[in-house]
């Protein structure tokens, strides 16, 4: 059943992870030098300078965001297969942590880049994944509960 209300939070959990592919993540504006850095899910993009090489694989934002929206797009049509819903839950899960923790580790290579004095700022698209984040667990909830309800029908049978 797709009307169900986990179903629903499954679907705004894949609209926020791919908000973070479109909204850029976090920048910096060094104001002496006019220099402009932003992070987005595929990579920095520069206004005023050249990027020095080996940044690393910026892109693994954009390709974890990306799964987690296509598991949590998957996991709403499992409705039949309650376990297999809280095992894809799980996994999104981590592919939502490790979003986080790849967001984290590039806007801090980028706060290198430029003036180490100024900090960047966060930008919307870096809270999306904790709002997926708070999405998913209540997905997985309400999943668990109709396991019970099923289960304990089950056993007045």
């Amino acid at each position: 059943m797709i009307q169900r209300i986990q179903s629903v939070f499954l679907l705004l959990l894949a609209l926020a992870m791919l908000s973070v592919l479109a909204l850029p993540l976090w920048h910096k504006v060094d104001g002496l030098t006019h220099q402009e850095l932003t992070l987005t899910a595929f990579g920095f993009q520069t206004e005023g300078w050249q990027l020095p090489a080996g940044q690393g694989p910026v892109w693994l934002i954009g390709a974890l965001a990306a799964a987690s929206a296509a598991v949590a797009a998957f996991e709403i049509f499992q409705f039949k297969a309650r376990g297999k819903q809280l095992m894809l839950g799980s996994l999104n899960l981590l592919l939502i942590v490790a979003t986080l923790g790849a967001m984290f580790y590039f806007s801090s290579k980028g706060e290198q880049l430029l003036n180490i004095k100024l900090e960047g700022q966060y930008l919307p698209g870096f809270y999306l994944p904790t709002l997926a984040l708070l999405l998913n667990l209540l997905a997985n909830r309400f999943i668990r509960r109709d396991e019970q309800l099923v289960r304990s029908m089950d056993r007045l049978r």
